[in-house]
Formats: C-alpha cells, sequence, structure tokens
C-alpha cells in the first residue's frame, strides 16, 4: 500500500495533516505532539527515524507502519483473502471461509487502542501479512482548490520528481515485522504507547 502526503495551512507554512493515522515504522507520529496537544513541533517531521527521515528529505519512498494522508493505492489482494509472497507476485487464494485472513475497514475492539479505521486497516494488513505500506513524498496534497495550489508550488508536482528518480534510490529495504508498541493517540493529549498486535492474541 502507497499513501501520499497530506498537508493542512494553519499559518503561513503548510503541516502534516495526517497525524490521527500516519506512524512511523518506529510506531511513532510523524512529529512529536507533547501532553499538552501542541503542533509546535509539526516542522520537524520524523524526528527520530533516521531512515525515514533521510528518504523524506530525498523525496523517495520509505516505509511506515500506517498512513493514509489524503490518498492511497493498494492491491485488493488482503480484502478478497489473497497473499503474496515478498516479491508481491504468486498470489495464493487463502482458504475460503477464514474470515482473520481477511482484510476490512473496522471499528476498534474492545481492549484496542480507539484509533480511526485507516490505522486499523494498517495493523490489519500487518497482522495477515501485508505490511509493506510506503509514504510516496512526492506525492502532496491538500484539502481545497486554492491551498492544492499553493502546496504544489511549495513542494513541486510529482512530475518535477519522477523525471530525476533513480531506480536504485527509490527501493525500499522492506522490513517485515512491525514495531513491538505503537503510539496510541485517542486524544492530542492522551498519548500511550500499545502493542502493535493486541487484541490479536
Amino acid at each position: 500500500m502507497t499513501c501520499a502526503m497530506d498537508w493542512t495551512y494553519v499559518g503561513r507554512d503548510p503541516t502534516f495533516y495526517d497525524v490521527w493515522v500516519a506512524r512511523t515504522l518506529l510506531g511513532d507520529l510523524f512529529f512529536d505532539i507533547p501532553p499538552d496537544g501542541n503542533w509546535n513541533s509539526a516542522w520537524n517531521l520524523f524526528w527520530n527515524d533516521r531512515i525515514a527521515s533521510e528518504r523524506f528529505r530525498k523525496t523517495v519512498p520509505f516505509q511506515v507502519f500506517a498512513c493514509w494522508n489524503g490518498a492511497v493505492a493498494f492491491t485488493a489482494a488482503p480484502i478478497l483473502g489473497e497473499q503474496s509472497d515478498q516479491d508481491g507476485a504468486d498470489k495464493k487464494p487463502i482458504q475460503k471461509g477464514k474470515e482473520e485472513d481477511r482484510v476490512e475497514f473496522r471499528g476498534s475492539r474492545e481492549g484496542e487502542c480507539y484509533s480511526g479505521e485507516p490505522t486499523l486497516f494498517c495493523k490489519d494488513l500487518w497482522r495477515i501479512g501485508h505490511g509493506r505500506i510506503a509514504v510516496v513524498p512526492s506525492v502532496n496534497l491538500e484539502y481545497s482548490d486554492e491551498d492544492a495550489y499553493k502546496i504544489k508550488m511549495a513542494k513541486g508536482y510529482t512530475s518535477r520528481w519522477t523525471g530525476q528518480e533513480d531506480e536504485e534510490t527509490m527501493k525500499i529495504q522492506w522490513v517485515d515485522k512491525p514495531p513491538d508498541t505503537v503510539t496510541c493517540m485517542p486524544g492530542l493529549g492522551d498519548q500511550t504507547r500499545r502493542p502493535w498486535n493486541e487484541t490479536f492474541t
């Protein structure tokens, strides 16, 4: 699954928006939000994830635990109940009737971190072996026509970056194991670390 980067203008400069859903491969928010809930560190994306930070600055894709960020693309395999090998080839149908091997949009279960459907969707992708989730930072979105134009002027149209792509640099060194814990944030000032797979066992 791949995601864009989505932005909002709460001031003069764009701020990454989908902090509710997005989690790094370390299980953290894309930027630090302290207990008082302020977004003063929104400029410091991927502050504690060296790989994501470097790849973001180079405008090349990087793996994350969860994202949605305004736009996604994913194969229907996990919804249809198909598994893929490590390279995404040789799809093998899962035995019919095994609902636990399919992904669907859902709400939080009892005892599970209260999260939005996109975060839970990504969590379920990891559960069934589809944890190759990446942000493509050359795709940048905003939520109004006027501000979408501003973000394209600030971050560039995708075509600006794709002409410079080097195939080797674009490749992601995939990690097939999720972080042990992920930040649970039902409210800005309410954050805890919880097992990524709570309620699965």
